[in-house]
């Protein structure tokens, strides 16, 4: 089993930054890929970010490339979501999740770990 938990969410203004944290216990030896979703309102959860436990690649969306930075301390256990530029599309609740068998997806379903979710909140 692995568990996560996320924090570093809050309310911030239109061009603000702020960074998500996410620690990780248990079986941390068995991911392969952590990755942070985000999911508004009446949405679907999207994809935001990717990285690589052991090579640290990442892969970012488009909506989210040269403004968002995905990531990692392995000495920690810690996975960071730097946000930066913030806009108020951006306000969602984020969630990090765990892949224990492949790379990088973009769908939610291969992945099988989920943090609690940070509430991400932009003001205009």
């Amino acid at each position: 089993q692995v568990q996560l938990v996320e924090s570093g969410g809050g309310l911030v203004q239109a061009g603000g930054s702020l960074r998500l944290s996410c620690v990780t216990s248990g079986r941390t030896y068995s991911i392969y890929s952590m990755a942070w979703f985000r999911q508004a309102p009446g949405q679907e959860r999207e994809f935001v970010a990717g990285i690589r436990s052991e090579s640290g690649s990442t892969y970012h969306a488009d909506s989210v490339k040269g403004r968002f930075t995905i990531s990692r301390d392995n000495a920690k256990n810690t996975v960071y979501l730097h946000m930066d530029s913030l806009k108020p599309e951006d306000t969602a609740v984020y969630y990090c999740a765990a892949d224990t068998a492949r790379g990088i997806s973009l769908s939610t379903s291969d992945y099988d770990y989920w943090g609690q979710g940070t509430q991400v909140t932009v003001s205009s």
